[in-house]
């Protein structure tokens, strides 16, 4: 069964962890196991979140003014490259030398005319205050909303329309190698308006779950799965009433409502990989891995 498996940001880093290399590495060792299970019976593809990691280089190019901020899509590829050399590694310990691993840096199209780019909602970067806020909206063109008691930076998050590498990425599954690409939702990019052979960088973030469905669509997956910190889709979350939903279509799951800012996305992605393949789809605990994969665990998302 090819499967598609999302991690999403508890694979590298827990609330409240300190960033470090060492501990992104050990959580990643830690979950290593169930996905080397899954791995065993399964053709895998991984994708993976990267928004702490691209938080972290935006402090630190922040505390170092000698040179312009890198932009976003500089900072995607070079966390696509850390993260997935910390997976490929852990992972490779698991399964041992003989099976194929490949990372791809990989870039995906967006539309320079997605309503998104005139309205930038995606939180990025460190926190500053409203007077540093406008003195930066100033200086470099960049568009800060409140977030609480304090200002950050937001930048577009357009529709992931296509996956430049999804030929290569395709090959290398059908040759039997495990795969690991579209890390952060991809790289951003698009056409150049003055030279439509041309494509440019983005400054913007593609939302990782809609662009895992993309993905699972395009290698024909049998199965998405969101691994995340919660073990599936509740109904009134934050409340004694909550109550984990284990099986549903897409259409039950579009008559609720749910956060725009953690569960909505992946709600939406699940949604539309069935509405559009048939398959089925799960969110879940990345602890729950292998009994997800089997249908047993989380929320299971089906046609009917």
């Amino acid at each position: 069964m090819r499967t598609v498996v999302a991690l999403g940001g508890n694979a590298l880093l827990k609330r409240g962890e300190p960033m470090t290399a060492e501990r992104q590495r050990a959580n990643v060792r830690t979950a290593a196991p169930a996905l080397a299970a899954v791995a065993r019976s399964h053709e895998l593809v991984l994708a993976h979140g990267n928004g702490p990691q691209v938080g972290l280089l935006a402090l630190q190019a922040a505390a170092y003014t000698e040179v312009e901020p890198y932009p976003l899509d500089v900072l995607g590829a070079q966390t696509q490259g850390m993260i997935g050399y910390f997976l490929e590694q852990e992972l490779g310990n698991q399964l041992g030398g003989d099976v194929p691993f490949a990372m791809l840096l990989t870039m995906i199209e967006v539309d320079p005319a997605d309503p998104a780019f005139d309205d930038p909602t995606k939180f990025v970067g460190p926190v500053y205050t409203k007077e540093q806020a406008d003195d930066l909206a100033k200086l470099r063109a960049w568009t800060f909303k409140a977030d609480g008691e304090h200002w950050r930076r937001v930048v577009p998050s357009p529709e992931p329309v296509r996956i430049f590498e999804i030929r290569p990425i395709r090959g290398l599954l059908d040759h039997g190698v495990i795969v690991i690409c579209a890390g952060g939702g991809g790289v951003p990019v698009m056409f150049d308006p003055a030279s439509e052979h041309t494509l440019v960088g983005v400054e913007a973030v593609i939302d990782k779950d809609l662009a895992s469905q993309l993905l699972a669509r395009d290698v024909s997956a049998d199965l998405l799965v969101l691994a995340t910190d919660v073990d599936g889709v509740y109904t009134g979350w934050g409340t004694p009433q909550k109550k984990r939903l284990s099986r549903v279509t897409p259409q039950e799951l579009r008559e609720l409502s749910f956060a725009a800012g953690s569960m909505g996305p992946k709600v939406e992605a699940v949604a539309r990989f069935v509405e559009a393949t048939g398959k089925r789809a799960a969110i879940g605990a990345l602890d729950h891995i292998e009994p997800i994969v089997e249908g047993t665990a989380g929320t299971q998302v089906v046609a009917g």
